[in-house]
């Protein structure tokens, strides 16, 4: 997909999925990955031919070490936003809650630099969050 930007170039849209991840304390977990400056949800682009959901799992794996239990899992929509990482670029994003179980352990891999666990209702991290984050944030109650 396609359109156009307000300085008449070409707009690609990114085919992704993000995880809203919430703890038992309430806090929400970002994550930053390598030479990137935005914050956002743990998450990827879909592969061609990938479900969404497959996608969720394959990426929450590969990005903080934790293979998801599909119960953990509730769809809260699909969402649009300008791409935080790649100028010219929009993403159209299958957005999801995981809650954790008490005891799950995550780490920073693959192509991560850091991860926060932040207060949904006053987000602050050091480094800017991503717009769908912000997006994502509020359409889960926060």
């Amino acid at each position: 997909m396609t359109g156009t930007d307000t300085d008449g170039g070409a707009v690609r849209t990114l085919r992704i999925v993000a995880a809203v991840v919430e703890r038992a304390d309430g806090r929400h977990l970002l994550v930053r990955k390598r030479g990137t400056e935005s914050f956002m949800q743990v998450g990827g682009k879909i592969e061609p031919g990938e479900e969404p959901l497959a996608a969720l799992v394959r990426e929450f794996e590969e990005e903080v070490g934790l293979r998801l239990d599909p119960a953990d899992i509730e769809s809260i929509g699909r969402f649009g936003a300008p791409a935080a990482n790649e100028p010219g670029h929009v993403v159209d994003a299958y957005a999801y809650r995981v809650r954790l179980r008490p005891g799950a352990e995550i780490a920073v891999r693959a192509e991560l630099e850091e991860l926060v666990w932040i207060d949904p209702a006053a987000p602050v991290a050091s480094y800017p969050i991503a717009p769908l984050s912000l997006d994502l944030l509020a359409a889960a109650g926060h």
